[in-house]
């Protein structure tokens, strides 16, 4: 039947012979029994083509392994197939499963499959493995709900995506061996609730980009917190879950206050900017005020002029400023005004004058807009960069701090480098047009991200085409840092930072170029950006601003280019990289079109420009991976002084420069004829002066009233005009117009220039139809629009201007919003759509139905997130709306409201809340809300805010007893009332900055409180701090801004001493600096009660304080150093000491700071290590250039934990007594008198030291030093700043043992390369077991408390490591690393490059 010879290409009959004969199956008998066949099995080789499945149509497992088959066919006989292997061979797709359905396992692994494709009809799969084959993309598994198991291990996957939200089930899920580089793409997994266990780095596969980055397992394990097992390790237990959440919970806590520091910063800021704008306002405003005087008085003198010599009405009314001319047959005023009416052309002067009076009000007003623009330029300046900061500090978070972005100053050298940089590309003959001179650096921020350093890295080490010097040269020929601008109509700097540049794909779905454009001159950069910024200004050209560049500002990013093998640019060919060959760049010379100008600037420029003598190039790389940004630099434009007008050079310095010239005009206009005669001011009316100031016979007759230029209060006496249609009361002393009421015909109204503080009062003014109100006191625009809106149904046109409005970006809004029938609004025409703009938003003040539907959410837990929001905004962000357009809602639907965001809607009321029973996280920040009601049946809300409101009181918040977080800044309040506080027993959070408290009387009643922000308000005596004493939870205190801190002498040391738990104050952690005193002791010196100053006699008589127990009983004084005194300062883990005089320390009695972490003694006279018994928790110790000749036996007998001891500059000569350090790390010994190579083998009782320091000893001059110190300690893995690498260590052990290398190591006989590489981490081959020592350790680091993996200082204020290497003397450190091929490469860092994680020397950066 069948050929049973062999064939180089066999037939489909040979094959299943084959198949046959490997499973023990009867080939004569097939026919008959391959129905009853349920598995079949084929190994290695002989079965190219799935043929013969025919014969097996009750087939339920079939395995096929290491075929060379391409497509899976045949299986459309098989349709009770349950599972099926088809893997090792050369499959290129999923196909040929669409008939087997009930398909529970599939193995594809080790295949050419690019796309996951086909299977949306296979729902009851469970197990799906397409491990190392080359997909890119999660996608097509959106109908496997029932998936439990899935392997996508080793496949090219940089993202992970929404693919994976359908697979409910998924309980197993191995994504090891691929690209994931982001800490964003793991969070999207939190969503799978099912998931148990996750692989990202198997033992199998190279590990994800992303485990290599610090604090991974911490970030996996909060965000996922039913994880069993990770990365093979067991994570079930309680102990690791409970560390994971108290890491992130810290960390939340620490970025929250950085960023409320940010935020206060801004308000300083802003506070500052309004001084500076007060001042320049003073001039203009003065001048106003006396022109407008002048103008106004002008005009009343006009309304008296006898009719005849008068002109038409309507050329009076052509000028807003003045009221309409009143009708003929007004009455006439007389006395003063004698010699005018005489003078027949008095009428012609007093027009000219008032006409020059208006233009000199011009001119003045037009000072005030450019001050009011310059104020709002610069304060949307500081607004964006505090965003920048928030922004910052979240992506640091999120990041778990492997991005982290560090502010230089001028004592950093890289920020010296960087600003050189960026100075020295800056051509001042580029921007010359714009008058352009010179360049203003502002900040430069530091870009460290992991991840795109570990791309760069990796990148680069592929590339290299061997490992010898010269490459490494060519290599470094090669990096350019170059420019980069981001597009101005797309903001992508964040991104940038977060993610790198994006690919050429991705440019081009853009319609962009497929290449980045770079160049290393400013002006090409920055082309674009200023192009676009004329264009803007050019369609606006209309408004004044102060700023007359509007380009002026600006930042662009700094990065390190590989630009490789780069060619030069060819006109008319498309920027590809298809059209240039084996080119990782292309780049394009940029003529200079006006050289000799250029070179004429640069010789009268006070800084030299070395560009313009260098080749000026714009780039374009079409590899994104080899870009790294390292640097983000915010910069201005300086223009020519002497081409800003005076006013801009006064917004500039902040002081007003206005030139005599402009005083002397507007004297000279006042001095115009005619000039009035001074009239005595009214202080009161009666009914003879009304007859008289108005020129008539009979109160019922007038009809214009100008009383402008007195000192009246009151004017109750005009209540009897009931004629009256125009009245000016401008220039007096009123604050209400309560006596305004009632005048059925009034219909003009100036009541400018006064001291109205409401409008309240206003009754009953039916027919009014202009109204001014400029030049008062006016704060709240929503009260006084409710009193118009009420009593003043025909106004038409109202003058509101230069108020200190309450929020004034929101008044224009609030006014129209309520006076739907005005025309004209502080004397701009209402536009329709502004109209009906405000009309909408009037329509949402209100808490209604379609509020609700539109800001309620119904998720029942807050997410899993590492971002600084409320779960209120972060709810309503990640979640849509349950309730879609034209869905019937339920009858209860209001009852499954959980969380409710209705920020800055204008609500001035809470209402139509009582049936939010589930109600648990709320925000109702930037309203108008007074008073809190309406929440008495929200019983279960657990976070609450109302941010900038206007409520002065607690009440309405008593009931919430599930409170936990509460939210008040930007308030009214005068108190925390204690009968509130203490119905909120679940309290833990709350902030009351900028209200108007005074004291901190009711805040012990908050025992559970762990952070209280409660800065810039008016506390101000040092015995509210005793109302703190009893919160024993209290973390984080900011207290910034109040009188108390400015007050109380030694502010700082003085709540830290009396708050115990205390971790930060005012933003910053608890570290006390007192270097350079003279301290002798942390205690004053015990003096007699006759010197002791009165707060001394106090603290000593506070048993809390410590103070009057310094010297133990005498009974105690046998019990050791400490015997039994009063632990101190409980929250102190940071305690600077140096440069004080010390020479004991046992009189310092330290052991009373039982929770120290860091000692700095550095630079003292101490000759003995003593007095350290008590601190059992100190993890540092630095005794640098002090005199200490040895250590004694009781010098560390309870520094178990201890983890750096810097010993350098002192005379030691023998290393004794150390054997308790067992968990030391880092040992520093520079700089002493260690002569005996012998001393160094007493260091093998360090079990865990990883690092030691002994340059500048006589010992380190043996030139054998280093391979004796490599082979005694063999744990050691930095040895005087350079790492010890496999093949040093290798050496060391050969050359004890005597045998020459070249005869046991093939490669030792070559002589070390030293490459200099500066700013690059070793270069390691790409499974180098040496990078995971940089890492973490494990899971196992979770187990130990706070110290969980390593993490920067600013994201952690709880670990000891605050103030480490920074302190170092010397620039630069050295390191190395080892190539694949045996030779070291040697790199320089500078002390910021070595330990970057401790920038600022462990204080939070600048913000």
């Amino acid at each position: 039947m069948w050929q049973s010879e062999e064939q180089k290409d066999p037939t489909d009959e040979q094959v299943v012979q084959k198949l046959c004969t490997a499973n023990g199956v009867s080939c004569e008998r097939i026919t008959k029994e391959g129905s009853t066949i349920r598995s079949l099995e084929m190994f290695f080789s002989g079965f190219p083509r799935m043929v013969g499945l025919s014969f097996f149509p009750g087939l339920c497992q079939l395995t096929i392994v290491d075929q060379k088959i391409e497509h899976i066919e045949g299986l459309e006989y098989c349709p009770l197939l349950q599972e099926l292997w088809v893997v090792q061979c050369q499959l290129t797709e999923i196909s040929g499963l669409q008939n087997c359905l009930q398909l529970e396992k599939l193995y594809l692994y080790e295949n050419r499959i690019c796309e996951i494709k086909n299977l949306e009809l296979h729902v009851n799969l469970e197990l799906l493995w397409l491990n190392n084959n080359c997909i890119t993309k999660i996608q097509g598994l959106n109908t496997l709900q029932k998936l439990k198991e899935l392997n996508l291990a080793d496949n090219n996957i940089e993202k992970i995506g929404h693919g994976l939200h359908p697979n409910a089930s998924l309980q197993n899920l191995n994504l090891s061996g691929n690209k994931i580089r982001s800490f964003k793409e793991l969070t999207v997994l939190s969503n799978l609730p099912c998931l148990r266990e996750l692989v990202l780095k198997d033992r199998m596969s190279t590990p994800n980009p992303v485990c290599l980055l610090c604090n991974y397992d911490t970030h996996i394990l909060y965000h996922m917190p039913d994880l069993q097992r990770l990365d093979n390790y067991d994570v079930s237990s309680r102990q690791v879950k409970e560390a994971a959440e108290s890491a992130a919970m810290k960390k939340m806590m620490y970025y929250n206050m950085r960023v409320r520091t940010a935020q206060r910063n801004l308000t300083e800021t802003q506070m500052s900017l309004i001084e500076k704008k007060k001042a320049l306002l003073q001039l203009p405003e003065e001048r106003i005020r006396i022109l407008s005087h002048a103008l106004k008085s002008l005009e009343r003198e006009l309304s008296m002029l006898p009719d005849s010599c008068k002109r038409p009405p309507c050329m009076l009314e052509e000028k807003p400023a003045a009221p309409p001319h009143p009708e003929e047959g007004s009455p006439k005023r007389s006395d003063s005004t004698t010699d005018v009416i005489q003078d027949p052309a008095m009428e012609q002067k007093i027009l000219f004058k008032m006409e020059a009076l208006r233009e000199r009000l011009t001119l003045w007003t037009k000072r005030l807009d450019e001050v009011e623009a310059w104020y709002k330029q610069n304060l949307a300046l500081a607004t964006n960069r505090k965003e920048y900061v928030v922004q910052f500090l979240s992506m640091e978070l999120e990041s778990v701090g492997n991005i982290r972005l560090e502010e230089g100053c001028s004592t950093d050298l890289w920020f010296t480098s960087c600003c050189n940089l960026l100075l020295s590309c800056f051509s001042p003959s580029d921007y010359k047009i714009w008058g352009i001179t010179d360049i203003k650096i502002e900040r430069v921020i530091r870009i460290h991200n992991s991840a795109l350093k570990l791309r760069f890295e990796d990148k680069l080490l592929r590339l290299l085409p061997g490992r010898d010097s010269v490459s490494h040269r060519n290599y470094r020929s090669q990096l350019e840092y170059l420019f980069y601008i981001t597009d101005p109509e797309k903001e992508e700097t964040l991104c940038i930072l977060e993610e790198g540049f994006k690919t050429a794909e991705q440019l081009k779905a853009l319609g962009r170029e497929g290449a980045i454009p770079l160049s290393n001159s400013l002006s090409v950069t920055d082309q674009c950006r200023i192009e676009y910024a004329l264009r803007q200004a050019s369609h606006d050209d209309s408004k004044q601003n102060a700023n007359t560049i509007s380009f002026r500002s600006g930042q662009v990013i700094v990065s390190k280019v590989f630009v490789g093998k780069s060619m030069p640019f060819r006109d008319g060919e498309p920027l590809d990289r298809s059209s240039y060959d084996g080119a990782n760049s292309v780049y394009r010379n940029v003529d200079t079109k006006h050289r000799s100008a250029m070179c004429e600037a640069s010789s009268q420029s006070i800084r030299t420009h070395p560009e313009d003598n260098t080749c000026r190039r714009q780039w374009f790389v079409f590899d994104h991976e080899f870009i790294l940004p390292e640097y983000l630099i915010y910069f201005e434009y300086i223009t020519e002084d002497k081409k800003q007008p005076h006013t801009l050079s006064s917004l500039c310095t902040g002081r007003d420069t206005t030139p005599p010239d402009e005083i002397i005009l507007d004297n000279s206009t006042l001095n115009i004829e005619p000039v009035l005669k001074p009239v005595p001011k009214l202080l009161s009316l009666n009914d003879k002066i009304l007859l008289n100031v108005a020129r008539a016979n009979v109160l019922c007759m007038i009809t214009v009233l100008n009383l402008h230029g007195n000192s009246l209060r009151k004017i109750k006496e005009i209540s009897s005009l009931l004629a009256l249609r125009h009245l000016t009361i401008s220039f007096n002393e009123f604050t209400r117009l309560d006596d305004i009421c009632h005048l059925p015909k009034l219909e003009f109204l100036d009541s400018s220039y006064n001291h109205l503080v409401t409008l309240k009062g206003l009754w009953g003014l039916k027919r009014l139809k202009q109204l001014n109100v400029c030049w008062n006191k006016l704060t709240k625009a929503r009260d006084d629009t409710a009193v118009l809106c009420k009593h003043t149904p025909a106004l038409l046109k109202l003058d509101a201007r230069y108020n200190p409005w309450e929020k004034p970006e929101a008044v224009r809004m609030t006014i129209l919003a309520r006076l739907t029938s005005l025309t004209h609004l502080d004397g701009v025409l209402v536009a329709e759509e502004e109209a009906a703009e405000a009309v909408q938003m009037a329509a949402w003040s209100k808490i209604t139905q379609a509020s609700l539907l539109a800001h309620a959410r119904t998720n029942s837990d807050r997410p899993r997130s590492l971002r600084l929001l409320s779960t209120a905004h972060l709810l309503y962000r990640l979640s849509a709306a349950p309730w879609g357009p034209g869905r019937e809602l339920d009858p209860d639907w209001t009852a499954k409201i959980t969380t409710l965001n209705l920020d800055n809607q204008n609500i001035s009321k809470l209402i139509n809340l009582d049936k939010l029973v589930s109600l648990r996280w709320a925000s109702f920040n930037d309203n108008s809300i007074s008073k809190v009601e309406g929440l008495s049946s929200c019983l279960k809300l657990e976070e609450l805010s109302f941010n900038n409101n206007s409520i002065s009181t607690l009440k309405g918040l008593a009931k919430l007893h599930c409170l936990n977080k509460l939210s008040l800044d930007g308030n009214l309040l005068p108190d925390l009332d204690p009968s509130v506080l203490e119905q909120m027993p679940n309290l833990c959070f709350l902030s009351v900055e900028n209200n108007r408290i005074t004291s901190l009387y009711g805040i012990h009643r908050v025992r559970p409180l762990l952070e209280l922000y409660i800065g810039s308000n008016l506390i101000s005596t040092s015995r509210d701090i005793y109302y703190l004493k009893g919160l024993a939870n209290l973390l984080i205190l900011d207290l910034y801004g109040n009188p108390l801190v400015e007050k109380l002498e030694n502010y700082r040391i003085y709540v830290v001493f009396h708050l115990s738990s205390l971790k930060a104050l005012d933003g910053y952690a608890v570290a006390l600096s007192l270097n350079y005193n003279h301290i002798e002791s942390i205690l004053p010196r015990q003096r007699t009660q006759t010197h002791l100053t009165h707060r001394q006699i106090l603290y000593s008589k506070v048993h809390s304080s410590g103070y009057g127990q310094q010297r133990p009983p005498k009974s105690n004084r046998d019990a050791g150093p400490t015997g039994s005194l009063e632990t101190l300062m409980e929250s102190l883990e940071v305690l600077h000491l140096s440069h004080n005089g010390i020479s004991n320390m046992a009189n310092l009695q330290l052991s009373r700071l039982t929770n120290l972490k860091a000692l700095l003694l550095q630079g003292n006279e101490i000759s003995q290590v003593e007095g350290l018994e008590g601190l059992h928790q100190l993890r540092e110790l630095v005794l640098d250039k002090n005199r200490i000749k040895g250590l004694a036996k009781n010098s560390f007998t309870a520094q178990t934990v201890l983890l750096e001891l810097h010993l350098a500059g002192n005379r030691i000569r023998e290393l004794n007594h150390l054997n308790p350090l067992i968990m030391l790390h880092k040992l520093f010994l520079g700089m002493n008198k260690l002569q005996d190579i012998a001393e160094l083998d007493k260091l093998k009782v360090l079990p865990s030291l990883k690092e030691l320091s002994i340059v500048g000893n006589l010992v380190a001059q043996n030139s054998r030093h280093r391979p004796t110190v490599v082979l005694l300690l063999s744990q050691l893995q930095i040895l005087d700043g350079v790492m010890i690498t496999l093949e040093e260590r290798t050496r060391a052990e050969l050359r004890a043992a005597d045998i020459p290398p070249s005869s046991q190591h093939p490669g030792a006989s070559l002589l070390t390369t030293e490459v200099n590489l500066p700013g690059l981490l070793p270069l390691v081959p790409h499974n180098s077991t040496l990078r995971g020592m940089s890492i973490s350790g494990g899971l196992q680091n979770l187990m130990h408390g706070h110290d969980i993996l390593p993490s920067n200082v600013d994201e952690d204020f709880y670990t000891y490591k605050s103030f480490r290497h920074v302190r170092r003397t010397g620039s630069t450190l050295p390191t190395t690393g080892v190539l694949s091929d045996g030779n070291r490469v040697i790199m320089t860092f500078t002390k910021q490059q070595q330990d970057s994680r401790f920038p600022n020397g462990g204080k939070p950066p600048p913000m």
